[in-house]
């Protein structure tokens, strides 16, 4: 199922002498879709009834599932139907709509309801749920295998956390294979819900601050991916805007690499010493980046 959607993405070295640690960077922004997401997305209908795909699909997403969800459809001759937030980049929207995917752009708490009833009013379909389902886990889980069997040892692993799809699927993989790293998960500091919420023992609600870093962050953690966070990480790392900048200048000058501020919210947290020293691998999840915003922050003109 996966394998003739994803590809094997590079586990590289990043090219800086005076960081902390030894950084590696798991490059899923090189997938056909610019994103992990098509992991996810194309386990979780292959693992769906053909009945149930017949009638569509329908997702909620910021835009990396969506093209996942979307590129998937296509290939099965199927209609997709994407909730997005009125925040969502217009390049991802473009994205998702040149893959034949129909976007709805709502408020975000329309959004966030869709995540929640996994329906969407006036649309008949089947929801492929972002990140709150064990097949999406599971398929973004693989990208832990293709690290080990890369790097058979390391000391910390550092993970976007958006709604905790791409850190437990990852995590539980790890540990399934007994690995003994330290893993976290990132957040920036205009939306860090998770940090919140493993400090209180409960789900909290923060104040969401749209920005750059559009593939990540949100209000609130849903209670489930907090109880499965719990058990399989060991703390989230929340980096500021000006960090992800600088990292995200960081790739493209010294490894010639496109991220989008979520892919390099991660290696924020590294650079800055929050994972620990020794070998760190930091997942780069997507590299779906307006291009009006990557130059400006490549010319340093702080985008918030």
């Amino acid at each position: 199922m996966i394998a003739n959607a994803a590809i094997r993405t590079p586990l590289i070295r990043l090219n800086v002498d005076d960081a902390p640690a030894e950084i590696y960077l798991k490059l899923e922004n090189l997938q056909p879709i610019g994103s992990f997401k098509i992991r996810g997305a194309a386990n979780a209908m292959g693992h769906t009834a053909p009945e149930l795909l017949a009638r569509g699909v329908l997702t909620a997403s910021a835009g990396n599932m969506a093209q996942g969800v979307a590129w998937r459809a296509r290939e099965l001759g199927i209609p997709c139907t994407v909730v997005a937030p009125e925040t969502a980049p217009d390049t991802k929207v473009k994205a998702i709509e040149r893959l034949g995917g129909r976007v709805i752009k709502v408020p975000f708490e329309e959004w966030w309801r869709a995540f929640e009833e996994r329906a969407f009013p006036g649309v008949d379909a089947t929801f492929i749920h972002a990140f709150d389902d064990l097949n999406v886990m599971a398929g973004n889980g693989t990208i832990a295998l293709e690290i080990v069997e890369d790097l058979p040892e390391f000391d910390a692993v550092v993970i976007p956390w958006g709604g905790g799809g791409l850190t437990c699927g990852i995590a539980a993989a790890l540990r399934a294979l007994n690995s003994k790293c330290k893993i976290c998960a990132a957040e920036v500091a205009t939306a860090a819900p998770l940090s919140a919420s493993l400090a209180a023992g409960s789900p909290q609600s923060v104040d969401y601050q749209p920005s750059f870093v559009d593939g990540i962050g949100a209000r609130l953690v849903f209670p489930q991916m907090l109880d499965r966070a719990k058990d399989l990480i060991d703390g989230s790392l929340v980096a500021g805007l000006d960090s992800i900048s600088s990292a995200l200048r960081l790739l493209a000058n010294r490894n010639h690499i496109i991220a989008e501020g979520a892919g390099a919210c991660p290696v924020a947290c590294a650079l800055e010493g929050q994972a620990g020293g020794g070998k760190i691998v930091c997942i780069v999840s997507g590299g779906n980046i307006d291009p009006a915003i990557l130059c400006r922050i490549l010319t340093g003109n702080q985008l918030h």
